[in-house]
């Protein structure tokens, strides 16, 4: 069985050290093992990124562009094997798959504008023979600490966006699926990137505790479970890390009566069921405004999720391939038990699910629970599945409200025709990103991801602009050269510089 190890300045590095099984989740069987990193692999990361790192930010933008674009256009060469990789391990689909590493491919041509979002600013005459000007520096070793729903994707939102502002990287990804991160690794490698400047460690909690103990990794970006965000926040604050780590969700659909009902329909199939729920930004809740609109969604919206197609996510027309684990899977399980204990209607049950030659796998069909109500567990937690639940109320206002309620505020989406209800509901709810008749409101790279609330620690959203100023230190430069040589006069009061 082949061992997955780990790539440290620029080559493969291995301690013979804890294995772990990497699993194919539609079969339920080990295909893989990875090597877990213990605090010595990690410092060896970790120093090979600070030795690198001279070098690394006194190399021109435009240099570090051009490595970029060798990678992009080696990432479009072996997308195939890229995409193997992910629904092998994961479990998506095919199709799923390649959506997730396009997105990532959009963070890497937003990179491209570096020389214009790294040029600074200057200002001439600010006062007397006075200039002012900024300029922004690289942070210096950096991590990033990734999940297992979107092991090409979300890396490849931090290390293209640290590395051309002229950091290195030490990335740990998940040991769950970690080929496909890499592969795309390793072809950063191909293109150009000098050794140590991205560095990839496999591992688990011992490998995410080095990296927040590590006195040179100076900022941290997490995507995962919110338990973990607040944990690397906490502790990676307290030594003094700049952190970025964006937790859980509950996302809400809010379904007005005016709503298209047929495309809202087609809408939530997707973003609830897509990657079998495992998303944070999946659709898990809808609140029906009126039991009018919630009993015409329950008619339409059963026979589609009966009627899904789950399978292997290499066969061709697969709606959902399997759940990541066989731990996860009783999770989700265990969720579905609790929600018909605390009185909710479950209306479709995808644990009834056969899928012929597939009994070991972690395969789970679509449910749909309905009035669900807010002192439910199953509507309090992320269940990270292929569970949608039906909340009822009787006005906007009131899902507004059941909304900005929740502890999570990651995403969120309304369907209606009427602008003015669009309006409100963009202006008063509480939550970081906000669709309108679009289900899934995750921003293009130019833009930055995030949500409010206890689905993100931190002042700053992932990539796009927020990301530049996380993986920068802006330097404020105010220079005078008198035109002839005097003699200083000692000021004592703070003068107003714009006066001459």
């Amino acid at each position: 069985m082949t061992t997955i190890t780990h790539l440290i300045n620029g080559q493969s590095f291995s301690i013979n050290g804890r294995l772990a099984d990497v699993f194919d989740p539609s079969t339920g069987q080990p295909i893989r093992q990875v090597e877990m990193a213990n605090r010595e692999t990690v410092n060896q990361a970790v120093l090979a990124a600070k030795a690198a790192l001279p070098s690394w930010k006194s190399t021109s933008t435009a240099k570090r562009v051009r490595i970029l674009a060798r990678f992009k256009q080696l990432l479009e060469e072996n997308q195939q094997q890229i995409i193997h990789f992910i629904s092998e391990e994961h479990g998506k689909t095919h199709e799923d798959a390649a959506g997730e590493l396009n997105r990532g491919i959009e963070s890497i041509e937003y990179t491209m504008a570096a020389p214009e979002f790294l040029k600074g600013e200057h200002s001439r005459n600010v006062g007397s023979d006075i200039n002012t000007w900024s300029t922004f520096h690289p942070v210096g070793v950096v991590a990033g600490i990734t999940p297992f729903n979107f092991p090409a994707m979300v890396p490849l939102w931090m290390y293209p966006l640290a590395i051309v502002c002229g950091n290195t990287f030490v990335l740990k990804p998940s040991e769950r699926d970690p080929s496909s991160t890499l592969l795309i690794a390793e072809l950063l490698q191909q293109a150009g990137l000098p050794k140590g400047v991205l560095n990839v460690v496999n591992g688990d909690k011992e490998a995410v505790d080095a990296l927040i103990d590590h006195p040179d990794v100076k900022a941290i970006s997490f995507v995962g479970s919110t338990p973990v965000a607040e944990y690397i926040y906490r502790e990676g604050a307290q030594r003094g890390k700049r952190i970025q780590a964006l937790g859980g969700a509950k996302n809400h659909a809010v379904l007005m009566p005016d709503a298209d009902l047929d495309n809202a329909v087609n809408a939530l199939m997707g973003a609830a069921y897509g990657s079998c729920g495992e998303r944070c930004m999946a659709i898990s809740v809808v609140v029906c405004v009126g039991n009018h609109i919630a009993d015409a969604l329950v008619e339409q919206i059963i026979p589609k999720i009966k009627s899904l197609r789950i399978g292997v996510g290499s066969e061709l027309n697969i709606d959902m391939g399997p759940l990541i684990t066989q731990a996860h899977l009783e999770k989700v399980q265990n969720y579905i038990t609790d929600g018909i204990e605390s009185g909710a209607s479950l209306l479709v049950d995808g644990r009834k699910l056969t899928l012929a030659a597939k009994e070991k796998g972690f395969f789970l069909g679509g449910c749909l629970f309905d009035n669900v109500t807010p002192n439910m567990r199953i509507y309090q937690e992320e269940i990270f599945g292929p569970v949608l639940c039906i909340v009822r109320v009787e006005s906007l206002e009131q899902a507004i409200s059941v909304v900005n309620q929740h502890e999570y505020g990651n995403g969120t989406c309304l369907f209606t025709r009427d602008g003015e209800s669009a309006h409100l509901f963009s202006e008063e709810i509480e939550v970081g990103m906000v669709g309108i008749n679009i289900p899934l409101p995750v921003p293009i790279a130019f833009h930055s991801f995030g949500g409010w609330k206890r689905s993100l620690f931190g002042d700053l959203h992932a990539y796009g602009p927020d990301g530049v100023r996380f993986y920068t230190r802006r330097k404020t430069i105010t220079q005078r050269w008198p035109k002839k040589q005097t003699d200083e006069i000692a000021q004592f009061a703070f003068l107003n510089s714009h006066k001459e």
